[in-house]
């Protein structure tokens, strides 16, 4: 597992509009915390997910502290991101400094997120 490689790939997945369900593991002990959400469980992760992708869009995520410590099996990573996007039921545009962290196991040789946060400093 390539962890760094793996945690661009999502970004780049996020910013292309393309399904995020594939980088989380299934389980119950699964958890991701968006800046206004907190998502418990494999498939309420996807869904969550989901929901997001047909809601959003013009993604950009500008990545400026990538930092991966990788141990094969496991990874567990830190960043700071300037992230935007535009809701589209809204019809409103958002932008925040966000801090993200998380961990990834790996799975048949591809790193899965079993955690993540992502969070700001700044109300919304």
């Amino acid at each position: 597992m390539d962890a760094e490689a793996r945690i661009r790939e999502y970004y780049d997945t996020l910013e292309a509009g393309d399904s995020l369900g594939p980088f989380f593991a299934d389980g119950n002990g699964i958890v991701k915390f968006g800046i206004s959400e907190r998502l418990s469980g494999g498939e309420a992760v996807r869904q969550g997910l989901r929901e997001q992708t047909e809601r959003t869009d013009d993604w950009n995520v500008d990545s400026r502290a990538l930092r991966v410590n990788d141990r094969g099996c496991h990874a567990w990573f830190s960043d700071s991101v300037v992230l935007s996007w535009r809701d589209i039921e809204e019809e409103t545009r958002h932008s925040f400094e966000t801090r993200w962290s998380g961990t990834l196991e790996s799975t048949d040789g591809e790193g899965v997120f079993v955690g993540m946060h992502v969070s700001t400093a700044r109300s919304f």
